[in-house]
């Protein structure tokens, strides 16, 4: 029994098992009975969360390192490459292939047609996810992010249309400009510092923390993670790539893969670029800048969507954007709230995201207004979404509430100004939009359709060749599973951001405390760190009420809005409607219009490092 723990706890185990059957299911995919794909795949995806589990839990006490070959640091000096699994790293590997888990039982005999290919595609994704959750290596890193994309860049044009192409093109231009920058980054910074590890690039970088290249090594390390995040002004390839892609990979992109991008930039922040002082300054300016504009530009553009994918991959913009304000304030609180938000806003994403199948394949569609009082006879999806909706408006129930406080907490103590109004406007506004839509699809509320019914757009539709309650169970999985009791979530937030921000120079690279550069990266006890504070309401406690009751009168406005008077309806044509018509332009579809906004943001990164 001793012997299988030790197998069990190889942090290897949860990559090497989905990469050796996906390269054996595509050797034989041709020969395999109809079945099997899906019952080998999801097997691989709950296998791979249970070693996940067990690791993370393991790893509370001490982080679990394993050097690949025996090639054990020597002198202090890291030679080899390691997995390094944290409470943090472990249980987000978790979340994703229980995330996985639950997506392929929704998508069970969907992708028949095309023998197994759909699953090795989606068990390669889930290894290069948790990969780059546990890896300890820079360039090692930049593979599990390459694996990722390839294999995105795959699913989003898997149903061929010439909707799903052009957004897998965009996908691909720009996230492939991503992955330039962060291998020029690690360019950068191994050339000033000599290593690849993070530990090592941690003792080297606070032998320079006033070093330029390591600043630009960070920009370009942290836009490339943030375009894959999609933070303004990077953001413009995910409404067209989420929201074309087959609906089972539109749960795992707006679920876990955006949000793998801001835990890659959390994590490189405590784990090597702390030490610098401008780096400092970028997290508590630029970063939190573009959180805040994440949050409303996402929150708007969600409220004024009818295409419901197309509405929550805005919604992931700005949820993601309160994610990139809690990683910016980089506080215990902050993060702690960060981790917590992120695995709720992944169950509760991924499960509305399965109700936009239900609706594809049971009721034809996906627009809000074609299919007004449609959704009556699957109301279960829709007691799913007004669920769904409630979360994603900051209801005080849940993970993502615990998350929630955190976060409040860190920007009150912060005197953040601008990220409460902002987080606030992305409650109300992505909570307002899917309410919208609950009402009028499965209520019947809301004017009926005239001419703006028959607006030019691509027919869509899926495959409804499963049952719905099959199709039902894992959405309904994910919304309770994002409810636990909230001082145990609390609880384990806070362990894990403990880990995370804690340095573990020495301890990797074998050194004594008190010798060399990085001497005081690891001064403080590892008790102290993990000691959680007594459970006391947040500062802001009154934030989820609010932004609760505004989403619900939000959404009734904009259900009722044919019935206001004619002087109100022209106000906010002359008054919101050029800022609503300029958002709107920016989305242009145009790969080239986005690339120039990538220009832009490194550009404004390049000025705010000037005054660091």
């Amino acid at each position: 029994m001793s012997a299988l723990l030790a197998l069990a706890l190889q942090p290897v185990l949860p990559v090497a098992i989905p990469l050796t059957v996906g390269g054996l299911m595509l050797s034989v995919s041709k020969r395999l009975p109809r079945k099997v794909p899906d019952v080998v795949a999801i097997l691989v995806a709950l296998l791979c969360c249970g070693l996940c589990a067990l690791l993370a839990t393991r790893s509370a006490a001490a982080p679990i390192v394993s050097w690949f070959g025996g090639w054990t640091p020597r002198q202090g000096q890291p030679i080899g490459i390691a997995f390094v699994v944290t409470p943090a790293g472990g249980w987000f590997a978790c979340f994703v292939c229980l995330l996985f888990a639950a997506t392929l039982v929704f998508s069970w005999g969907f992708f028949e047609k095309t023998a197994a290919h759909f699953h090795v595609l989606m068990i390669l994704f889930m290894a290069g996810m948790v990969g780059f959750c546990l890896t300890h290596d820079l360039f090692n890193l930049f593979v599990w992010f390459e694996l990722m994309s390839v294999a995105a860049f795959a699913l989003t044009g898997y149903a061929l249309r010439d909707s799903a192409l052009s957004g897998a093109l965009n996908f691909t231009v720009v996230n492939t400009i991503g992955s330039y920058l962060i291998l020029g980054g690690i360019g950068l910074v191994y050339s000033e510092v000599g290593a690849l590890d993070f530990a090592g690039l941690a003792y080297g970088i606070a032998g320079v923390p006033h070093s330029p290249v390591v600043v630009a090594s960070f920009v370009l390390l942290s836009s490339g993670l943030l375009i894959k995040g999609a933070q303004v002004p990077y953001q413009f390839w995910l409404a067209d790539a989420h929201s074309v892609a087959p609906s089972p990979v539109s749960v795992i992109f707006s679920g876990a893969m955006v949000a793998i991008g801001l835990y890659g930039v959390a994590e490189l922040y405590w784990t090597v670029f702390q030490a610098a002082p401008v780096v400092q300054h970028l997290m508590r300016s630029m970063l939190l800048g573009m959180g805040e504009a994440s949050a409303i530009v996402g929150g708007v553009m969600a409220l004024l969507q009818r295409h419901f994918k197309r509405l929550l991959a805005f919604s992931t913009v700005s949820h993601c954007g309160i994610l990139l304000i809690g990683i910016a304030l980089a506080s215990r609180q902050g993060l702690a709230g960060t981790l917590l938000y992120m695995l709720g806003h992944g169950l509760v994403k991924g499960a509305l995201f399965m109700v936009a199948g239900i609706m594809l394949a049971v009721l034809g569609g996906i627009d809000e207004i074609g299919l007004r009082g449609a959704g009556r006879r699957i109301w279960p999806a829709g007691i799913a979404m007004g669920f769904g909706g409630l979360l994603l408006a900051g209801l005080p129930v849940g993970v993502m509430d615990t998350g929630l406080e955190r976060i409040g907490t860190a920007i009150h103590d912060a005197h953040a100004r601008v990220a409460l109004p902002a987080v606030m406007i992305g409650l109300v506004c992505t909570g307002a939009a899917v309410l919208r839509v609950t009402g009028r699809v499965f209520l019947g509320l809301g004017p009926v359709a005239g001419e703006e019914e028959r607006s030019p757009t691509e027919q869509e539709r899926e495959d409804a060749n499963r049952p719905l309650w099959l199709m039902l169970v894992p959405t309904a999985a994910l919304i309770l599973l994002s409810l636990p009791i909230a001082h145990d979530a609390d609880r384990l937030g806070w362990v894990a951001a403990s880990q995370l921000m804690q340095p573990r120079t020495a301890s990797i690279l074998g050194l004594g405390l008190g010798s060399g550069p990085g001497s005081g990266l690891d001064a403080v006890p590892a008790s102290a760190l993990v000691a959680v504070p007594a459970w006391s309401p947040a500062p802001v406690s009154w934030l989820p009420w609010l932004a609760t009751a505004l989403a619900l009168g939000l959404a009734a406005l904009g259900l009722s809005w044919h019935r206001l008077p004619g002087t109100t309806i022209r106000l906010y044509e002359r008054s919101v409607g050029p800022v609503v018509a300029g958002l709107s332009a920016t989305q242009s579809g145009l790969v080239a219009d986005y690339v120039t906004w990538i220009t832009v943001g490194l550009a404004l990164f390049g000025i705010l490092s000037a005054f660091g």
